[in-house]
């Protein structure tokens, strides 16, 4: 579904981290937030969420004005660069978790689809501390996932890899985007990964859009 924000700004105190925006994001794209550190794009990424309420303007789903639905009922799921998977529970059952919170019976089927999506089915039955970064980050990909949210949203959910992982992670990114289909806004201070990446890519600074444009069309 598209996403839209009108007139959203997020004010802290006396200082504005998000000036009022106006954005548009296709469905099924690969879409980048860029710019540097405190620049407003991870306080876009909450809002979007849910997990920050607006000062103004509003969240459109489709045709859903999603601005006042909490977080957990939102058909968006975030990955974070702190991947905070359960140290106790084996790969899969990490990400069974929110089907079985959810009361969800039979879940081996699904599980067992996006241990392949992310090509982690034969480390199913590890523990999150035997894994390397990029495989944890998989798996944070797999639990997101297996919930069918209209939007993955992801809070630079490389910025703990090193950079030959990274750059590998990139590409995986996308493969999985491709492969299912579905909306994905990504956070990045980087803009080779933004342009690795991403379909279109909007510039951020000091809180406001500087430029926007599609990779091949935008100056960035």
């Amino acid at each position: 579904m598209t996403i839209r924000l009108s007139g959203l700004s997020k004010t802290f105190g006396g200082t504005t981290a998000v000036h009022p925006l106006d954005l548009t994001v296709a469905e099924g794209s690969f879409f980048a937030l860029l710019g540097a550190s405190g620049c407003g794009k991870t306080t876009t990424l909450r809002m979007i969420a849910g997990l920050e309420e607006p000062t103004t303007g509003s969240v459109l789903l489709g045709q859903d004005d999603i601005t006042a639905v909490p977080p957990h009922r939102r058909p968006v799921n975030t990955v974070f660069q702190h991947y905070a998977l359960f140290p106790h529970l084996t790969v899969e059952d990490n990400v069974a978790f929110g089907l079985r919170r959810r009361g969800v019976k039979s879940v081996r089927r699904r599980v067992s689809q996006m241990l392949d999506l992310v090509e982690l089915g034969p480390l199913a039955r590890r523990k999150p501390h035997q894994l390397s970064g990029g495989q944890q980050q998989r798996v944070a990909l797999a639990r997101a996932l297996i919930n069918e949210p209209r939007v993955l949203l992801l809070d630079e959910p490389l910025g703990a890899l090193d950079l030959k992982l990274r750059r590998q992670m990139q590409l995986e990114l996308k493969r999985i985007q491709t492969q299912v289909g579905i909306t994905f806004i990504h956070v990045t201070h980087d803009q080779e990964e933004a342009m690795t990446m991403a379909d279109t890519v909007a510039v951020m600074n000091a809180g406001r859009i500087e430029q926007l444009g599609q990779i091949g069309r935008a100056h960035v």
